[in-house]
């Protein structure tokens, strides 16, 4: 390896946007979560295709690791560099490529963020619907599979990516799928590099499906006496077909840090958030019907309304949750963990989860997407606590056992990282091999992203 003659080609090829400042090597050895500080050796800032193949070519002359990044906003050490190398940071290419009204898709650089092409699809009638909270690249997102608040109704970033364009790790350009809405023309190639992570290349544009902007959109507020008596309600509004485009979960402790974070006024007890799209009509009636579900499994306070303001601010309390749970402890970092059971098994999931935490010692909130099943504790720790770091992952440990029992996965949208490597087997056995196999058919020298998702080589 010889990361310093790497960075000796890519500073004649890129110029000033090869950064080695102290600044620049920070901000990338950070992470949202409880991970150590884990700097690259330079950062790179290309701004085409070509250019991220021929940066791409020279970290593999020289076997120098290569790390994708889009914003950082990951929760799994992603965009760490545990082994040094050049991150390759795509936030310059950021333009919107293409908009097909007709066909309803667009094309995209990967450092466009989900805000920006939905601020440029406004006159368009069209919107992208995939919403993490975080205001993600969608290169990032494509590479962590991202999910979010309206994966209920409009499903992952797996059923919205169409077609991409990958900068292979020997600098090969590929594309993959199409803009036809279906094809049985070999692998699904597409899929693979969803999720992947940057561990197989680097997605340099994107083709999505987007979706028409619904004639009315109204959201609603609701306690209740338990979560099971929220989650229960939840999987009724399901069973009869309610078409809720977001229904989302916060416990108590959760209610009270979005209390003193956002100024808002929630009752001590658990909460649904919930959002309806379609006509004026339709909204209305599934508002008024969810509204009864609730009371029948011990809801009460249900308010709704479909003024924009309204709207905007109880999803921007709903996003802000992670970090006002984070300023609810001083100084504390999290441990994010993010399992996604069976909705039918959803209350036990939880119920379960929250007598462990009680038990630990640690405080842990509990969010979640219960709409699919998806919910998330935030383990809140000192960093400098090596006790409260072990009880933390022993408590995640054990959520992603217990998800594994229950017929579900460690993780249903942050992906795994660095974060849930040693879980990976237990959900998968053989099937990781599998992994390590193409991922050692596609990268043989392990530079793409090294040390996250696949079994490690050494």
């Amino acid at each position: 390896m010889s990361i310093s003659s790497a960075i000796d080609a890519l500073s004649s090829l890129l110029g000033d946007r090869l950064s080695r400042s102290k600044s620049d090597l920070d901000i990338h050895g950070q992470s949202e979560t409880h991970f150590a500080h884990m700097p690259p050796d330079a950062v790179a800032y290309p701004t085409s295709t070509a250019e991220v193949a021929e940066v791409v070519k020279a970290c593999a002359v020289h076997n120098c690791p290569i790390i994708p990044w889009g914003t950082g906003t990951s929760l799994e050490g992603h965009s760490l560099a545990p082994r040094g190398g050049v991150t390759v940071d795509l936030s310059r290419m950021e333009t919107v490529l293409t908009i097909n009204a007709a066909d309803m898709d667009a094309t995209v650089q990967p450092g466009v963020t989900r805000e920006t092409l939905n601020t440029h699809l406004r006159d368009t009638g069209l919107f992208f619907p995939v919403d993490p909270g975080a205001n993600a690249s969608l290169g990032g997102m494509t590479a962590t599979r991202a999910s979010g608040t309206t994966a209920v109704r409009y499903g992952t970033m797996r059923d919205n990516v169409m077609g991409l364009t990958v900068v292979l790790a020997d600098g090969r350009v590929i594309q993959t799928g199409t803009r036809a809405r279906k094809s049985s023309a070999g692998y699904d190639l597409t899929g693979l590099f969803v999720g992947s992570e940057g561990t197989l290349g680097i997605i340099t544009e994107i083709t999505l499906r987007l979706q028409g902007q619904p004639q009315a959109i109204s959201s609603a507020i609701c306690g209740f006496d338990t979560v099971a008596g929220a989650v229960d309600a939840v999987i009724t509004a399901i069973q009869m077909g309610i078409q809720v485009a977001r229904v989302e979960l916060v416990d108590t402790a959760s209610a009270l840090a979005v209390n003193a974070y956002s100024g808002a006024d929630f009752p001590a007890c658990p909460h649904l958030l919930v959002e309806f799209h379609g006509s004026d009509t339709a909204v209305t009636e599934d508002a008024a019907t969810f509204g009864e579900i609730a009371v029948d499994h011990g809801g009460h306070g249900f308010e709704w309304s479909s003024k924009t303001e309204d709207r905007n601010r109880l999803w921007k309390m709903r996003h802000d949750a992670y970090y006002a749970i984070l300023a609810s402890r001083k100084g504390a970092t999290a441990i994010v963990t993010d399992v996604c059971v069976p909705i039918s098994r959803l209350a036990d999931a939880l119920l379960e989860t929250q007598t462990d935490i009680a038990q630990s010692g640690i405080t842990g909130p509990i969010l979640g997407h219960v709409g699919d099943g998806n919910f998330h504790a935030i383990l809140l720790i000192d960093p400098t606590s090596l006790s409260e770091m072990v009880t933390a992952k022993a408590l995640a440990a054990r959520m992603s056992k217990r998800a594994l029992a229950m017929g579900g996965t460690i993780t249903g949208e942050h992906g795994v990282g660095m974060g849930k490597l040693n879980y990976m087997q237990a959900e998968h056995g053989e099937a990781w091999a599998v992994m390590g196999a193409i991922k050692a058919a596609l990268d043989p020298n392990g530079l793409m992203n090294p040390g996250k998702l696949i079994p490690p080589t050494n």
